[in-house]
């Protein structure tokens, strides 16, 4: 007859030696314990990590341990769900032997391969963004290629807007036209018209300064007078000129 007691036992001695750090004993009735479970050090030191929490069912290891997620760091609920169904394959294909050190490195090797999936999904993020900024260096430097389907689809725009400015531009002369008035009509609405010139001169008048040096100076001038000339001919002068 198996006595699980003394085996259970003896594994959790085991235990305790193999994980002195991270092995941490709950109750003794049922025997209850939590082992953490940390990856290797991935890129920047960063890592994952999590705490199992065991507990002897009656008969184990004829019987698979109960099992639980104790606690976990960096790991998302996709990871925790793999670890999980994980644990139920290892706890299914060990039975009859006592497990807890096949189901923790399996644990451990999942561990480490979340890391290294992280790293990947880094790198290609990485590796997308400096694509995208690639991609818009050439954009800007480059522009956009032109084909047939872009040119005409520009074209297109291109002349609905000019036909638009057109005809806003023809309206806008054509109202001009219609508000712009011709002489007769501004004479035959404003009435002051016919007499702002005189007013204008009026006004002006009283104002109006005269340079009397401009009339000194004619004084200067030599003009020639006929009657001034005492031998002056009026007569011959006329036949003169009709010869």
């Amino acid at each position: 007859m198996t006595d699980y007691g003394e085996e259970q036992r003896n594994e959790l001695e085991a235990l305790e030696s193999i994980y002195p750090d991270s092995f941490t004993v709950l109750s003794e009735s049922p025997p209850s314990f939590t082992i953490t479970v940390m990856s290797e050090a991935g890129e920047n030191d960063e890592t994952v990590q999590t705490t199992l929490k065991f507990t002897y069912s009656e008969k184990y290891p004829d019987e698979a341990p109960l099992y639980e997620i104790f606690s976990q760091e960096n790991l998302e609920d996709n990871d925790v769900s793999d670890i999980l169904k994980l644990l139920a394959l290892q706890a299914e294909e060990n039975l009859g032997m006592v497990m807890i050190f096949t189901l923790v490195t399996a644990v451990q090797e999942k561990l480490n391969e979340i890391v290294d999936q992280i790293k990947t999904r880094r790198e290609e993020e990485k590796k997308q963004k400096e694509k995208e900024a690639e991609e818009a260096e050439k954009k800007l430097f480059h522009g956009t290629p032109v084909t047939i389907e872009n040119f005409l689809s520009w074209k297109a725009k291109f002349d609905a807007e000019l036909l638009e400015m057109k005809k806003k531009r023809m309206k806008e002369e054509e109202q001009a036209g219609k508000n712009k008035l011709s002489g007769k009509q501004l004479f035959e609405t404003d009435h002051n018209l016919d007499t702002s010139d005189i007013q204008f001169l009026e006004d002006a008048g009283n104002n109006v300064e005269v340079d009397e040096s401009l009339f000194q100076e004619m004084d200067d001038l030599e003009l020639e007078d006929g009657d001034d000339d005492p031998d002056y001919n009026p007569v011959a002068a006329g036949s003169d000129s009709s010869d």
